[in-house]
């Protein structure tokens, strides 16, 4: 096994694929010759000092061809200086020891070290792989859900399968029901038939009758980050027949700088009211 730089969105499994590599090339040693950690909380150099270097000179008897493992989760929080140390590790013992890095950015994971690992980057997971696991637990844990609750899981997980997981543990532990409806009030996000609605006045250019809906969402406490997200997710899966792919060219390009302008501070309602004055000229 080489060292790795593992990057991907969070809840895709990066650690854990490790883990289960770990426990099948090691048996019955894995206890022995695996180190976790979670590099947000063990960050700084003292812990690649004495955790990191300490095991990494640790004596451990494995297999032939066989190497003790440390695995850093959130890997791309550690400062640069504890990197340099741990780099200077995977140095000097790499003949005994391999490193796994798992982190969301790999840009932040400096050059010496990516140099010395395999790259491997994961993307989210898709629907269809989300809603397997989902049953496999829904049916061993006999919850019980509707197809429509299902559905809503999968739009708020975005390919997180944490996400999603944790998601089906709220509803159940507060509802018992997994239905659309329980699914939106656990999350607390924007109703997307709500989003719909407003997508569907601004295709036919009612201005009126989108601000409605914008302003409903605003008035039940939702943030403008958590309206034009909703926005977002609602128009890039929107149906192509009717909304044709140019207009959701221009839709998509129009609601990414709004989200711009919020993401640098501007949540104001008025941003909300732009965007779907926006959307609503688009179709002219």
């Amino acid at each position: 096994m080489p060292n790795l730089v593992i990057s991907g969105p969070p809840g895709t499994g990066k650690t854990t694929s490790v883990l289960c590599l770990a426990r099948d090339l090691l048996g019955d040693d894995y206890k022995n010759a695996v180190l976790e950690l979670n590099a947000s909380d063990d960050r700084g150099i003292d812990t690649v000092r004495n955790k990191i270097k300490m095991f990494a000179q640790k004596k451990v008897s494995l297999p032939p061809g066989r190497h003790k493992i440390v695995i850093l989760d959130e890997a791309d929080s550690m400062t640069s200086a504890a990197q340099q140390a741990m780099r200077r590790t995977m140095e000097v013992h790499s003949n005994t020891t391999r490193f796994a890095l798992a982190c969301n950015t790999s840009s932040k994971i400096i050059e010496p070290i990516q140099s010395r690992c395999a790259i491997l980057r994961y993307t989210r997971l898709s629907d269809d792989e989300i809603a397997e696991c989902m049953m496999k637990v829904i049916t061993a844990e006999e919850v019980a859900y509707e197809d429509d609750g299902l559905a809503a899981l999968l739009f708020v997980s975005e390919g997180d399968m944490r996400q999603a997981l944790n998601n089906i543990q709220a509803c159940h532990s507060g509802f018992t029901l997994i239905s659309q409806e329980n699914v939106f009030k656990v999350c607390d996000q924007p109703h997307p038939m709500v989003v719909k609605k407003m997508l569907a006045a601004c295709l036919e250019g009612d201005f009126v009758a989108a601000e409605k809906e914008m302003n409903g969402l605003w008035n039940q406490g939702y943030s403008a980050v958590d309206c034009v997200g909703t926005v977002f997710k609602v128009c890039k899966t929107y149906d192509d027949k009717q909304m044709p792919e140019a207009v959701k060219l221009g839709f998509i390009r129009e609601i990414g700088l709004v989200h711009m302008r919020i993401a640098d501070g501007v949540t104001t309602k008025l941003q909300l009211q732009g965007l779907v004055a926006k959307l609503c000229k688009v179709t002219q």
